[in-house]
This record gives structure tokens, C-alpha cells and sequence, in this order.
């Protein structure tokens, strides 16, 4: 947050805290996860309670001059946020009074939240209380204190999980004995994950954060206060042969406090019964609102192949270890597992999803990943029409293959209705409103995939991505930095900061990441590529002799893997080559090639927006001119 007079003193409004110095907006003492310029907004406006701040001060103050983003857009999208986080409404308004062309005015009374004990309270005086009275209160708040056969619970109810509407599912420990089985514990913490992320008003925080706590000594605290969270699960699993017992605790994480726990033993054919008993019993201990149509899902199950389940297990746990070796075992995996139970149909989602990221990365001829994502989420689709990840695979078919916008959008908000916890629905969906041109409602949609996966490199790269395509090259570099903290070894992230720093004119900087990206693409691969980044840079830089290496050796790939021609052309347009830009752009056209849906937003290819062949393109690939 922008510094400001205002005193480091916490101030309270209405159910509303704010802390100046932190720059945290809490609510009843839940932290809300509001960053940027909504809560400098917010900041500004309680600097002066009950008075006007003019539009123009909060454009000097917040969006500088040579800022790339248009003031009135960033304005009002930091407004509906802010807004949005307290819960006001613009029409009638209980904090924040709009001031037609002129600014915005704080309305509600503030108060500076004084921490000091209230002086002059008498104390209860235990002469008072004969002694009988005393035993009797004693013993009955132990009971109470000790939540013995649920005694707290049945008198007051659980006062604390009332509130719980975040929660995180840590890593479940392995009891087998075998470290062999942790795929199984890792997977189950997954599936436990998937089943509560159905329930759309509770907000559940996605595998790949919480596996970075699996034998952490961090607190309850500590932990539900990097996740964002107000509740967490624990517990433990053990198999045994066709046996599976799984025992969870559910802790109020603010308190501290364990307030339910449970033990289910089950044959393993039954495991996704126990996967829904789990996620009803949580629902039922928090109270939290379940839709009759999501009960109808989480209460709907079936039997699974033991085997089958075993072997999708250890395809999620590959398939959660990205890179092109891990994703073709998960495949492996997830094709002997369809192999063992047919109608098994998450296991044809992991499959479809694992063939449309080896077509993605080009390690797969286009043509063939993508039909065979199509075929497969078509397939899943079949056997469970409410899968939201098998909507979501379908709606990438048509976006990056098919190149039929609108249809995908329409699979993007399908997948988000049903599993309204799943974050790469909400990626894929940013991903579609990016391409167009609508960076504000991607940076939305992006934010709440990250809200669900908070420790996540891939959705931290992926805004560093909006910002570096909206020509925002700093905040990229600010992010991309961010999530290679994160994971300092994830190739698109070396790539991404290595194409920001060219837009920044830091060319060394740039060869070196692409460089990083290359070394480890082999390492992890075992095969040497050069990069396309590099090839450009190294034109930027006069280095044309290299540049012209890289070319060659892209032009020889593109032999097996025609989707490189759109590497071929971006180094040409480092080349400053339009015409060759254009003959390989065509070939990528004809090869179905992925990247060309972000063809209107890429930087590499602004020098040819006033060509009427580009624009032909654009129409093509499925973007209006």
C-alpha cells in the first residue's frame, strides 16, 4: 500500500477493520484478501472520513501519468473490488458515496479501535458462591471446556465452525508404513479436496498450496494465515490390501481448536462413498449452505476398480509434478486405469488433460493432442455429465483447436458452475477474455483461481502473463519474480520474465533467462530445443549469426512439429522480416497452432496490426480485427 498520513492505528467500521500499517482489510477478524489499488482507495478515503476525494487526487496519488492502463477503466474496476469486499452497493450506499464527475466520500463513522482494558469493571466475588455451586460450575465447564461427548456442541453448538467458509485439506499422513504408498495418502488429499470443492459457498484451497505443508512444524495458525484460510482438515490414511481407513480432524484455525473428528474404514471399492460422507459431514459441522443440486452431486457415487482407483491416484500424483517426462507417466497411468475400469470417468479427464498439455508445449503434433482431449472429455462427459474438468478440457478444445470463442466460454462458465472450487477453470476462462482484449475481467478471473491455489507459481505466472500482455512490463517482472520464489525451476516462468525484460530494453537479462529456460528444458527432458525467446532477443541484440542458428534449427522441428512455424515467425519479426513473419505465420495457421489464439494481444506482432493480412488472420484464428 502508498504511504499515508494516516495514523497506524487500527480503525473499526461497521463489521470492518483496517489496519494501515499492514494494509489488511478484516471482517469480523477474518482477514479478506484485497490488495492494490482498491485498498490504497480504501486508505484514502478513511484518511478523510465524511469528506470529498476528488477524482483527480486519487489519479495523481494511484495511477500516474505514464501508467499504461486507462484511468477511468482501472478506476471503476478498483471500485466494483472494493465494493465488491464490503459488501455496499454504489445505489445505496452504507460506506462508500459516489460523487457524480467529482470523486467519492467515506459516509460511515469511523472509530480507532482502543486496545486498552476498560477501566472500573467490578469482579464477581466468589464469596458469593457457596461451595457446592462452585464444584457444580467447575465440573460442568470442564465438560464444557472439553467438548466431553460433545457437551459444548449440544448446549451452544459450535460457536466457531459457524464461521468457517474457508478451508484447506492438508496433506493426509501415510500410516501404511510404506513410503511407496505416499502416492496414495497424497492422492486421497487430492480426491478429499475435489469432492468439498463442489460445495460453492465454501471456498477450498486447491492441492497444489497445501502439498507444501506435508511434514511442515508450522502451526494451525500460521498456516491457515498464509492460505487464507478459517478452517483446516488433518487426519491420516492407512491401506491395507482392499482396505482403506482414513481418520480427519477438523480444526478452527483462529482458535486453534479441534472441534469435530471422524474415522472411516471402508472396502476400497466404496472409497468414493467415503470421499462424500466426508464432504456432507463437513458441510453439516459448518452449516455452511449446500444447494439442492450440489447435494445431489456430492451425495451421488459409485463403485470403482481398486485397481483402477490405485492406478488414477498415481497419474494425479504425476501429473501434479509438471513437466513433459511426469505428464506422459501420468498418462500411462490413467490409460491402464480406463483400461481396468472403463466407466471410471475422472481417470478420462486426467488422460485428456495430460494429451492437451503435450500438444500445448508442442511435444505432440496438435491435430492428434487435441482430438484425443476432445474424444476423451466427450467420453467423461458420457458417463458424468457434471464433471466442471471435463467441461473445462472441452472448452480448451474449442478455444485453442477449434478456435470457436464463444463456445468455449460457454464450456469455461459450465465448469465453474459445477466445480466452482476447481482453479484452472477460472484460468482458462482469463485465458479467453485475455486473447480478446479484456484484461480487467481476466485479472478477476485470475485473481480467484489464485485465491483457491494461493501458493501456486503456475497462477502467479499466469498474471504476471495479463500484466506483461497489457503491456504492464513492470508489475510482469515484479510477478514473474514472485512465482519463480515460488518454484525456481518451472520453464514458463523464465520465459515469461525473460520477455518482459526485452520489452524493457534489458536484453542481457533477457538471453539469460531464456537461457535458464533451455538448460532446464534438457535437464528435465533430456533433449536440447532452442527457444524462439532467444532466437528474437538474439536478434535484438545485432547477435544475427545466432539468431540465425536458432532459426534453422526451429525450421527443422517444424518438419515433425509444424506448430513451431509460429516460432519461426516470431524470430523473423526479431529479424525485423515481415514477410517471412507472415509466409510462417501461415503455416502455423494451417498446422492449427495453439499459440496463434493470442495473436491479438502478443507484443512480437504489433509492427504488423495496420496489414489488412493480419487482420484477415485474426478473423480466422476466431478474434475480431
Amino acid at each position: 500500500m502508498k504511504e499515508s498520513s494516516l495514523s497506524a492505528q487500527t480503525l473499526r467500521f461497521g463489521v470492518f477493520e483496517f489496519d494501515p500499517r499492514a494494509g489488511e482489510l478484516r471482517k469480523q477478524g477474518m482477514k479478506i484478501r484485497l490488495q492494490g489499488q482498491p485498498i490504497d482507495i480504501l486508505a484514502m478515503l478513511l484518511e478523510r472520513p465524511g469528506e470529498a476525494v476528488t477524482r483527480e487526487e486519487l489519479q495523481k496519488r494511484l495511477w500516474p501519468a505514464n501508467t499504461f492502463v486507462d484511468f477511468e477503466q482501472g478506476l471503476n474496476a478498483a471500485m466494483k473490488r472494493l465494493r465488491a469486499a464490503l459488501d455496499d452497493d454504489a445505489e445505496n450506499p452504507r460506506f462508500i458515496e459516489t460523487l457524480p464527475r467529482h470523486g467519492y466520500r467515506f459516509i460511515a463513522s469511523v472509530d480507532r479501535m482502543d486496545k486498552t482494558p476498560a477501566a472500573g469493571a467490578a469482579p464477581i466475588s466468589g464469596r458469593l458462591l457457596v461451595p457446592g455451586a462452585l464444584a457444580a460450575i467447575a465440573i460442568a465447564a470442564a465438560l464444557v471446556g472439553l467438548n466431553v461427548r460433545g457437551v459444548r456442541n449440544r448446549l451452544w453448538g459450535s460457536p466457531h465452525t459457524s464461521q468457517i467458509r474457508s478451508i484447506a485439506v492438508l496433506p493426509l499422513a501415510n500410516l501404511s508404513g510404506n513410503p511407496e504408498q505416499d502416492y496414495f495418502a497424497d492422492g486421497m488429499t487430492d480426491a478429499l479436496i475435489t469432492e468439498l470443492g463442489k460445495i460453492g459457498a465454501l471456498r477450498v484451497i486447491s492441492r497444489q498450496s497445501v502439498m507444501r505443508y506435508k511434514s511442515t512444524q508450522k502451526t494451525s495458525r500460521e498456516i491457515a494465515r498464509e492460505l487464507g484460510v478459517d478452517g483446516l482438515v488433518e487426519g491420516s490414511v492407512q491401506r491395507s490390501a482392499d482396505r482403506v481407513r482414513v481418520s480427519v480432524n477438523l480444526i478452527d484455525a483462529p482458535a486453534d481448536q479441534h472441534v469435530w473428528a471422524e474415522m472411516y474404514d471402508r472396502d476400497l471399492r466404496d472409497i468414493l462413498t467415503l470421499q462424500s460422507d466426508f464432504a456432507q459431514a463437513i458441510a453439516r459441522q459448518i452449516r455452511i449452505q449446500v444447494t439442492p443440486r450440489e447435494q445431489a452431486r456430492v451425495a451421488s457415487t459409485r463403485q470403482v476398480n481398486p485397481e483402477a482407483y490405485q492406478l488414477y491416484l498415481k497419474g494425479r500424483y504425476f501429473t501434479a509434478r509438471v513437466n513433459e517426462t511426469n505428464v506422459r507417466k501420468s498418462i500411462e497411468y490413467f490409460e491402464q486405469a480406463v483400461q481396468k475400469d472403463p466407466t471410471y470417468a475422472a481417470a478420462y479427464v486426467g488422460l485428456g488433460e495430460g494429451y492437451g498439455w503435450l500438444g500445448y508445449i508442442q511435444a505432440l503434433p496438435a491435430e492428434e493432442a487435441n482430438s484425443k482431449m476432445k474424444a476423451l472429455a466427450m467420453k467423461a462427459l458420457e458417463i458424468d455429465e457434471t464433471l466442471g474438468e471435463a467441461h473445462a478440457a472441452l472448452g480448451t478444445y474449442n478455444l485453442y483447436y477449434k478456435w470457436d470463442g464463444l463456445a468455449a466460454e460457454q464450456e469455461f462458465k459450465r465448469a465453474i458452475e459445477l466445480s466452482p472450487n476447481y482453479p484452472h477453470g477460472y484460468q482458462e476462462y482469463s485465458d479467453y477474455l485475455a486473447q480478446t482484449g479484456q484484461f480487467d475481467e481476466a485479472l478477476a478471473e485470475i485473481k480467484r483461481a489464485r485465491e483457491l491455489d494461493p501458493l501456486s507459481p503456475f497462477f502467479e505466472g499466469a498474471m504476471a502473463q495479463l500484466f506483461y500482455l497489457a503491456r504492464r512490463y513492470d508489475r510482469a517482472i515484479e510477478e514473474y519474480r514472485n512465482a519463480l520464489e515460488l518454484d525456481p525451476n518451472r520453464l514458463e516462468l523464465h520465459s515469461g520474465l525473460g520477455w518482459a525484460y526485452l520489452r524493457k530494453g534489458m536484453l542481457q537479462e533477457a538471453i539469460a533467462e531464456f537461457k535458464k529456460q533451455e538448460a532446464l528444458r534438457t535437464a528435465t527432458s533430456g533433449r536440447s530445443r532452442r527457444s524462439a525467446g532467444l532466437g528474437y532477443a538474439y536478434a535484438l541484440a545485432g547477435r544475427k549469426k545466432e539468431a540465425q542458428d536458432i532459426l534453422a534449427q526451429l525450421k527443422e522441428r517444424s518438419k515433425r512439429y509444424p506448430a513451431q512455424a509460429h516460432g519461426v515467425a516470431i524470430v523473423y519479426m526479431g529479424l525485423g522480416d515481415k514477410y517471412q513473419a507472415f509466409a510462417w505465420l501461415e503455416r502455423a495457421y494451417e498446422a492449427r497452432t495453439a499459440q496463434l489464439r493470442w495473436l491479438k494481444v502478443d507484443p512480437s506482432f504489433d509492427p504488423l496490426h495496420s496489414d489488412p493480412r493480419f487482420q484477415d488472420l485474426l478473423r480466422r484464428v476466431g478474434l475480431s480485427p
